[in-house]
Formats: C-alpha cells, structure tokens, sequence
C-alpha cells in the first residue's frame, strides 16, 4: 500500500480517496498525537464544509476542542496555532491541485509540519481503526476503556477575526522595517482561494493601490486557469492596469509566483535570491546560507555563488526544506515552485509575507523590479508532468534510466535531468536545464516520451 501522506499532507479526490471516514479518523489523531486543542482552517473548495465537519467530528469525539478558523490561508493557521497556544493545526486543502482534489495536512503547536516518523504513526493508528480501534483493543485485553462521553467530548468554537490576526501580524513584519508601498500599483490574482479574505487587504493596509482578480469563489473554481499556476490571466490585468507588479497566488496562498513590469516572471529562485542577497547585506542570513531544493534553476545557484552565499540542496517538498533550516539554523529557504520560508516571520510557507518581504527589500535596494531582479539570470529550463498509471513503478525502469543518461551525457557540465514522481498526483515530473531553451526542450521531450511509453 502507498504511504497515506504525500509531501504535503494527505490528498485525493474528495469524498473519493478523501473520504468522511479518512477525514474522521485524522481529526482523532490530531487529538491523539498533537493534543487537545486544534485550530482548523480551510480553503474555498466546495468539498471543505464536508471534510471539516468529518475533522471535528473526529476532534470532538477523541476529546478535543476544534478552534475553527473558517476560510483562511494555510500560513495563517499556522500563525493560529501558535498565537492561540494551540497543541496543532490543521488545514483542509489542496493548495494548488484542482478543486475536485482536497487534502488534510498538520502542524505540531510550534506551527511546524509534521516529521515523517508521526505521519508514519498516524498512519498506524487509522488503518488499525482510531480511537475506535484503541478502545476495542484494550477491551478485548480486559482492560477497562470507552470512548469520551458526556461532558468528556470535545466542541467547536469560531474564532473571531482570524484572517484579521494574520493581515496585521504581515502588515507589522513591513512596517516594522519603516517601509511601505506608498506610490507602487499591485495586480494580484487570488486565484479565487483563501488569500481572497486576505492579500489585497495587506497590501492595502501598506500603502499600495490594488487591482485584483479572482478574489469571488464558489467552490468550484479554485486553482482553474488562474492563480499562481496559470500566469495569463494575471498578465493581463498587468497589461490593461500598467501595474508595476504582479503577485498571484495558489488556492491555500501558502506559495507566491510574480510579474514585473516588463513581463519577467518571478519564481521562487528568483524571490529567493533577491531576499538571500538583501538579508546578507543586513547582516540577517545565518552562515550566508540560503536552502533551496534538487529543483532549482543552475542560474541561482550561480548567482548566490557570485555573492557569496552557500546554497544548501535538499529533495523536494518544503517540509525537507524546513527541516534543513532548522537543523543548520538558517533562516531562508524555497522552492522554485514558489513555497518560500522566512523563519523570522512565519514556520511554513506563506504566499503573502514572501510577497511583501520581496517587495520590501526591492524597495531598500532602490531599483525597480524588474531591474532588481537581474541578480539572478536563469538558465533555460524545461519541465514536462507524465500522467502515469503507476508512478512507484519509475524506481528500477532501466529503458527511463537510460533516456537520462544520454541526455545527461550529451550535455555534459552545460545542463543537469531530475526526473521524480510528484508527492500528491499520479505523476512523473521530468526536468531538463541548458544553455539554450531548444536543448532542453528536446532532452525534456525525448525524456517525457519515454516515460509516457514505458508507464502511462
């Protein structure tokens, strides 16, 4: 059987993979392994009221209270959890994936996501039954046990003003830099998820004039042709708005994807090497060393190479990013795709501070945007998604293999090949980079064919 939780949480198709049961079983053990009290959050698909009444049926009935927090970005209930001194939190969403997937992820009371290890024992406990199963197995011993009755089961409490405790807790992290956005137009795409509650207000709040996009919802339209993952529509509005930035965010706003003026778009390598480089010359980047992923762009580690900065690889998912930060003491850390940790503001990615922090330090340097972020050129990358049948079956597929080695052999020391499955789809992710576009163009495809020919 497949490891329940992926990357990021526990995902599939809602009421499907992800059914009531699951959702059930995962609200007990939240009570069992974290504590409890657990605030708990969702994004805008039409799936969370199902799934969050599931969770604090299972909250409840282990014992637990559920501070829920209605629709709110992911960061925000990980900002939650520890300004209401919660035992954990959890998050009902998919992030990026389309609106008829959703998933269930943790944070400890720090606000962390879970270590695999927990994940593994949660994953015990709700094949072998949850509580339910833990009370018939100590019966069964001739032990005395029930599930909490009464006056022992757990409520549901809303908390008042929470995507309000999250603006101003982002807000202050700027203006205690005394800077602001006065006289900068912002064009941002909600992407019709949670940050809808919750960017343009901050922004706002900061000075800058906001014109938005996708920032209704009804359940269905999260993630579609829009937000952090589909730029059209937001380089649009740039065009009709003459914005001097664009900011787009993914259903759950826990990652970030931007424009310039000029059309450049701005990844997470990029946000990452304006951020590592402007947090060195404040004398604020423990060990001048920034962490990023196997995933990023040869071109950022060239650049932070130039400046002086080391730059720490982990495998992908920004749970290994974090967990490199914390074990080194480091205080940045990304990935391309976005997902962006500043330790010193927030202990998961947050789609919304890493926007406003960028701007920020764009603002200290003096220069534009699109001037500022010529401290990184990338190397022309490309990345092609497999849909495939079974992706465990890539491990040990000899005819893949030996694609990229040819691929990697005919570049040699001018490009690189990561091919991995995705940790939340049935997918097989194929990257190639180069000196010249065509050149990973054509190993990605040659790569991607043989993928699709040996498993989808």
């Amino acid at each position: 059987m497949a490891r329940l939780f992926g990357t990021d949480g526990v995902r599939g198709v809602a009421n499907v993979d992800l059914t009531c049961e699951m959702a059930y079983r995962l609200g007990q053990a939240a009570v069992a392994f974290m504590g409890a009290t657990v605030v708990l959050g969702k994004d805008t698909r039409k799936s969370g009221d199902m799934l969050e009444a599931a969770v604090v049926a299972g909250i409840t009935s282990a014992g637990g209270d559920a501070l829920l927090a209605g629709v709110i970005p992911t960061p925000a209930v990980a900002l939650l959890t520890r300004e209401l001194h919660a035992d954990g939190g959890i998050v009902i969403s998919a992030s990026h994936n389309p609106p008829e997937y959703n998933g269930i992820k943790f944070f400890d009371g720090q606000g962390f996501k879970l270590p695999d290890a927990v994940e593994d024992d949660i994953e015990k406990f709700i094949v072998e039954g949850g509580l339910e199963g833990v009370v018939a197995r100590a019966v069964e011993a001739g032990e005395e046990a029930c599930m909490p009755a009464g006056s022992m089961v757990g409520v549901a409490v809303e908390v008042e003003d929470a995507c309000e405790m999250y603006v101003d807790h982002v807000v202050r992290s700027i203006q205690a830099q005394g800077i602001d956005f006065s006289g900068l137009h912002v064009a941002l795409d909600t992407g019709h998820g949670a940050s809808s509650l919750t960017s343009a207000e901050a922004l706002r709040r900061l000075g800058a004039e906001v014109t938005v996009i996708n920032d209704d919802f009804d359940g269905n339209d999260i993630n579609v042709g829009c937000g952090s993952t589909n730029l059209g529509p937001l380089r649009e509005l740039m065009a009709e708005s003459g914005a001097d930035v664009g900011i787009a965010h993914d259903g759950d706003a826990d990652r970030v994807m931007m424009l310039a003026a000029d059309g450049s778009e701005i990844d997470g390598d990029v946000m990452e090497a304006v951020l590592a480089v402007d947090l060195k010359e404040r004398g604020c980047l423990p060990g001048n060393v920034a962490v990023s992923t196997v995933m990023t762009n040869l071109g950022f580690v060239r650049a932070m190479r130039a400046a002086g900065i080391e730059v720490l690889q982990t495998k992908v998912g920004d749970r290994y990013v974090l967990e490199a930060m914390r074990e080194g003491g480091y205080a940045l850390g990304g990935e391309q795709s976005g997902h962006m940790i500043l330790l010193e503001h927030n202990s998961t990615g947050d789609g919304l501070m890493t926007a406003c922090q960028f701007l920020a330090a764009v603002r200290r340097s003096g220069k534009p945007v699109e001037e500022a972020i010529t401290v990184m050129t990338r190397f022309p990358q490309t990345l092609i998604n497999v849909r495939v049948q079974d992706k465990h079956a890539l491990d040990g597929n000899e005819a893949i293999w030996g694609a990229v080695r040819a691929a990697e052999e005919a570049m040699g020391d001018a490009g690189r090949v990561l091919v991995r499955t995705s940790g939340t789809e049935p997918l097989v992710r194929v990257m190639v980079e180069a000196e010249t576009q065509d050149v990973a163009d054509g190993h990605a495809r040659a790569i991607a064919d043989v993928v699709e020919a040996e498993l989808a």
